[in-house]
């Protein structure tokens, strides 16, 4: 395994492959004047095998 690489379980790939981590933030509300209210964390890993998405809300970890 890489020592630099984050390596996490993939749902898609059913094992532990490398992961490239994020964080973004997000707008949820799509009404236009909520939008500077409803900005919210997420913290984003993306498999580097199959490519497989996950975002988690960071409020709810």
């Amino acid at each position: 395994m890489d020592d630099d690489a984050l390596y996490e379980d993939c749902a898609e790939c059913g094992d532990r492959q490398p992961h490239e981590v994020s964080i973004e933030i997000r707008t949820e509300s799509t009404k236009e004047e909520n939008t500077e209210f409803s900005r919210e964390p997420y913290r984003v890993a993306e498999c580097e095998v199959c490519g497989t998405t996950t975002a988690t809300r960071m409020n709810n970890v």
